[in-house]
């Protein structure tokens, strides 16, 4: 039997639920070698070799929210994402997702990665996010977070004139309720809007 480099292991074991490693010679791919590691609540599931994955009933995931990710995440990032939203969900890479999953976060991209998305996880709320988390190791920069790192206070992607000015009163608002009087630069988007009156 033929051990493998060092080295090659090593790009085997850091290879997370959904990444694959491609084998190359003179410049032509030959193989691909794929993770067979699943992440749920944060316990490591082996997916074993298909001839086992016969034999054992499917996941069931009708009792938790699924949460599929579009952006490559260590196991660790999805597990610390997993932790904090709770019991109730379960954070996926894309790849091990079921196309059922109730949620897709999705890095900032274009109109046709989006649709390409949609179409795979037809029933999910697709939700675009620019995270940053050098502690995880996870960076999605986007558009609008250059626009805060340079200095721009909010975003607020308003659909109406009206709606504009009802999200511009609540931010400036809200913002200088929390600070004292001083305006303090916040988030993409405040967490809550007040109610939309055309709505009701």
């Amino acid at each position: 039997m033929t051990r493998l480099p060092e080295d090659i292991v090593a790009l085997i074991d850091a290879l997370q639920p959904g990444e694959n490693l491609a084998v190359t010679r003179d410049g032509h791919s030959i193989a691909t070698i794929s993770s067979t590691v699943d992440m749920l609540q944060g316990v490591i599931v082996d997916r074993g070799t298909p001839e086992e994955a016969d034999d054992q009933p499917p996941i069931d995931y009708d009792s938790v929210t699924v949460v599929a990710t579009a952006m490559k995440l260590s196991a660790a990032a999805r597990m610390s994402l997993s932790t904090q939203l709770g019991a109730d969900y379960v954070v996926l890479d894309m790849h091990a997702a079921p196309a059922t999953a109730d949620v897709l976060l999705a890095p900032p991209g274009s109109p046709q990665l989006i649709a390409s998305l949609r179409s795979m996880f037809p029933k999910a709320r697709v939700i675009v996010t620019e995270i940053e988390d050098h502690e995880l190791g996870v960076d999605y920069h986007g558009p609008v977070r250059r626009l805060l790192n340079a200095g721009a206070d909010a975003y607020l992607p308003a659909t109406s004139v009206p709606r504009l000015a009802r999200q511009l009163d609540y931010t400036l608002t809200h913002g200088l309720q929390l600070t004292g009087g001083v305006a303090t630069p916040l988030e993409i988007a405040p967490t809550t809007e007040p109610p939309d009156p055309d709505d009701g």
